[in-house]
């Protein structure tokens, strides 16, 4: 009898343990989403503040630009004021055609090309595109695992016990324009 009842109570302890290790993976899983998420938003909100600063050097080149310098402003108002991430999707496709239309202005003035200011600004913000790209891939790919984790057995039931439900929504362009393959040409 003293055997049996040891054996049960190893068997709920092992039990327990199991639930405590799998709860515990689905935090950090589920964690690790919400970070990757603030850091896409930490590297837009540096885009957007760099903006103004290569907007009003161009300016002073191109004042007859309006619209593409308008273009741009409502792109960084856009993505300040993104609420989710299929919104944040859709304004940092706005922001980069506006900025394909700001650089296609900025090479008609030889001299705004030369510009200590512009060119110093165009690399930081080439070096923030970058990071950009990398926190989205990183925050995809944490999304991907945390909903493999999620609906893995025995996983899944831990899951539905504690509630990881919510499905996370993964970082992909908005516009057709992101989609398509830059066209290449030598002539």
């Amino acid at each position: 009898m003293v055997w049996v009842i040891v054996a049960i109570v190893v068997v709920v302890l092992l039990f327990i343990g199991f639930l405590i290790a799998h709860f515990n993976r689905l935090v950090r899983y589920r964690n690790r989403v919400d970070n990757a998420w603030h850091q896409i938003d930490v590297q837009l909100n540096r885009r957007a503040d760099l903006i103004p600063n290569l907007v009003e050097t161009v300016k002073g080149y191109a004042a007859h630009e309006r619209g593409t310098f308008e273009a741009v402003t409502q792109a960084r108002s856009a993505i300040m004021n993104a609420k989710s991430v299929g919104e944040s999707a859709q304004a940092e496709g706005m922001m980069g055609q506006a900025l394909k239309s700001l650089f296609a202005v900025a090479e008609a003035y030889p001299d705004l090309k030369a510009n200590q200011n512009f060119l110093a600004l165009q690399e930081e913000l080439s070096g923030t595109e970058n990071k950009i790209a990398y926190a989205r891939q990183f925050y995809n790919d944490s999304v991907m695992a945390y909903d493999i984790a999620r609906q893995k057995f025995p996983a899944n039931i831990i899951a539905g016990m504690f509630n990881f439900k919510e499905q996370r929504e993964y970082f992909e362009p908005e516009t057709p324009a992101a989609r398509e393959v830059p066209k290449v040409s030598f002539t």
